[in-house]
Parts: C-alpha cells; sequence; structure tokens
C-alpha cells in the first residue's frame, strides 16, 4: 500500500509536524508515502521524494515544511488534471493527504467530488479561518508571537509617550489580532468583522492620555477596514491596501490619521511574515501530529471527502464541504472580551 502527501498554500508552523506523524503511523503499518514538493505542482509535475522514518527524523521542531508549497491550483487548467490523475496512477496510490488552508482544501474537496479523487484533509492556516475545526495549527504559534511583540512594544512606547500600531496578519479574518491583543495587553483591537470608527479610536486614545496614560498599544489585523460612515481612505489608499492578493497597509494609515486627529506621536510595527516563521508551539507540535494521525487513519478507513478536525479536546473527521463554504470568522464572544479592555 503506497499514500500520498502534499503541503500547499502558505507556509506555516506545524507542517514538518503533521508529515512525521503520517509517516511514523504508516510505517507502524509498513505502508509506504510518497510526498509531492511545492503542494499540487509536484503531482501535476511528477516531483516527488520518499518519505521514510530517516528523512522525518528530527523535523518536528522545523518551521517551514521539507516539502516546499506553492499556490498553485490544478483546476485551473483541465489539461493538468489529466497529468495529476496520470502520475496518480503511476504511482498506485491508495489515498492522498491534502495539508492545507483554505484554498488547497477548496481544491480537494472539487476533485474527490469531481473527479473521485481518494482524498483526505488536515487544515493548516495561521489565520485560523477553516469551518468544521475549533482550532488549526500555526495560528497559536503566529499569536504567540504577537504577542511577544506587544509585549516588548509597551516599553518603548510607554517610554517615548507614543501610540504603537501594530499590523498583524490573519486575511480577512481577525482571529490573530483578537488572541494576540487580549493577551499582549492591546488598548485597542481592530478586526474586519467590525469595521471600526476612527473617532471612537482616537477618542479613546486622547481619554488615555487625559488620565495619565500618554502611550498606547492598537493592534489592527491586516483586513480591517474604517466605518463607511467615518472612511479615512480614498479609492488608491484602498485599492493599494486591500488587495485580493496581498493585504498590508492599514497600519501606516491608520497611524497618520491618529497623529492628525490626537496631537499624539504614532509609529507602525508591520510584523508581516515573521509570524508565519519559526518553530511551532508545543500545542502546534501537539495538534498537527494529532492531524497527522488522524488523517492517515481516515485513509484506513476509507473516509474519503473529510479533513481532521479539533472539537473541543476530540480529534474527528468532518466532510470538507463544511469546511470550504465560507470563511470561519472571529467569534463574537472573543471580540466582547477584547471590548472589555479597550482603552
Amino acid at each position: 500500500m503506497r499514500i500520498g502527501v502534499l503541503t500547499g498554500g502558505g507556509d506555516c508552523p506545524g507542517l514538518n509536524a503533521a508529515i512525521r506523524a503520517i509517516v511514523r503511523r504508516a510505517y507502524t503499518d509498513e505502508v509506504e508515502v510518497v510526498g509531492f514538493r511545492n503542494g499540487w505542482l509536484g503531482l501535476v509535475e511528477n516531483d516527488v521524494m520518499q518519505l521514510d522514518r530517516n528523512s522525518v527524523t528530527g523535523i518536528l521542531p522545523r518551521g517551514g515544511t521539507i516539502l516546499g508549497t506553492s499556490r498553485y491550483n490544478p483546476l485551473t487548467d483541465p489539461k493538468r488534471i489529466d497529468d495529476l490523475k496520470k502520475n496518480w496512477r503511476s504511482h498506485e496510490l491508495a489515498g492522498l493527504i491534502v495539508v492545507g488552508g483554505e484554498g488547497s482544501l477548496a481544491a480537494a474537496f472539487e476533485l474527490w467530488r469531481d473527479h473521485q479523487l481518494q482524498l483526505v484533509g488536515i487544515p493548516k492556516t495561521i489565520d485560523n479561518d477553516i469551518n468544521g475545526t475549533d482550532f488549526t495549527f500555526g495560528f497559536d504559534t503566529a499569536v504567540s508571537i504577537v504577542t511577544d511583540a506587544v509585549d516588548r512594544l509597551h516599553s518603548t512606547a510607554e517610554s517615548h509617550h507614543r501610540v504603537m500600531v501594530v499590523e498583524v496578519m490573519g486575511r480577512h479574518t481577525g482571529w490573530i489580532a483578537a488572541y494576540g491583543g487580549i493577551a499582549g495587553g492591546a488598548d485597542a483591537i481592530l478586526v474586519p468583522e467590525h469595521p471600526f470608527r476612527i473617532s471612537r479610536v482616537c477618542a479613546l486614545l486622547k481619554e488615555r492620555k487625559k488620565h495619565g496614560r500618554a502611550f498606547s498599544i492598537v493592534v489592527v489585523a491586516e483586513d480591517a477596514h474604517p466605518h463607511p460612515d467615518e472612511p479615512f481612505l480614498d479609492e488608491d489608499q484602498c485599492d493599494a491596501i486591500y488587495r485580493h492578493d496581498r493585504l498590508g497597509g492599514i497600519g501606516e494609515a491608520l497611524a497618520r490619521e491618529i497623529e492628525r486627529c490626537t496631537d499624539i506621536q504614532a509609529r507602525v510595527t508591520k510584523l508581516g511574515y515573521v509570524q508565519r516563521g519559526g518553530s511551532p508551539t508545543a500545542f502546534d507540535r501537539l495538534l498537527a501530529t494529532r492531524f497527522g494521525i488522524k488523517a492517515y487513519e481516515m485513509i484506513r478507513e476509507a473516509s474519503w471527502g473529510e479533513m481532521a478536525a479539533i472539537r473541543g479536546n476530540r480529534i474527528i473527521g468532518v466532510p470538507l464541504a463544511e469546511a470550504v463554504g465560507e470563511l470561519k470568522r472571529l467569534d463574537e464572544e472573543i471580540y466582547r472580551v477584547a471590548e472589555v479592555f479597550f482603552g
């Protein structure tokens, strides 16, 4: 028996832990594992590497993925699907484990549904925006990095009596901003799910200064938008900040507006890709490991078209259709917790 595994989409901490778990679990059943390099592209171009115990030794704490990754989607070219199927047959795959985020898992779902390929999924993304699972691995590590950054910025913000604006990743959801901001003690947290009023933000900062707290930390998600009633971005700025393929820049625009409205110096820290790199936290290592073992077991059970997920503290299988229908937005209860500490 031979199975395949690929990692698609953006990299995140924990990918190697998942690969290691799949290989180690398959080894106990004497099942062969092949890895396809650079996501779906590897399966289309037949770019493979053999995975055995030696190849996964020592990779548990490593960030990134030993298989490489890409955002290539074979569904964009029907001819490449024929190549994909040909390579699948040549390797005599009993099943394929797709480790990915929204895009990779959506492709897996369509290839299972429309082309009857025997696929299962593992959800990974720092954004934690995949439905069907309480958490994705990579998220906890990203939150830890944001928390550490906010902790460090407190001292310089207080010393210079400044507002520190921290722009964080998260794509179209506010999970990282909310969790990282709460854990770091931010004074305002701006997320895509709740368009912000700049007047409220500035009033909060001025009120803090009035009461002797002349410094503040504002955490803003990369897709956070000003409320339509109080726009301060022109069309060109919106086009530059809210690009579909690459978000970023709201932090700088927000800092300029804060300075203009409050007369308080504002500085920006854009954490960027540092949130996706480095060694995974213990939580992400464990979650990725449990997901990897579950995905292998789903193949053994022929639970095609399903994804490993965590609900509470249990690892279960859920339909991929549930995972890729729409993004998982920030839990309102978490946002209410953040609001308690605004100011």
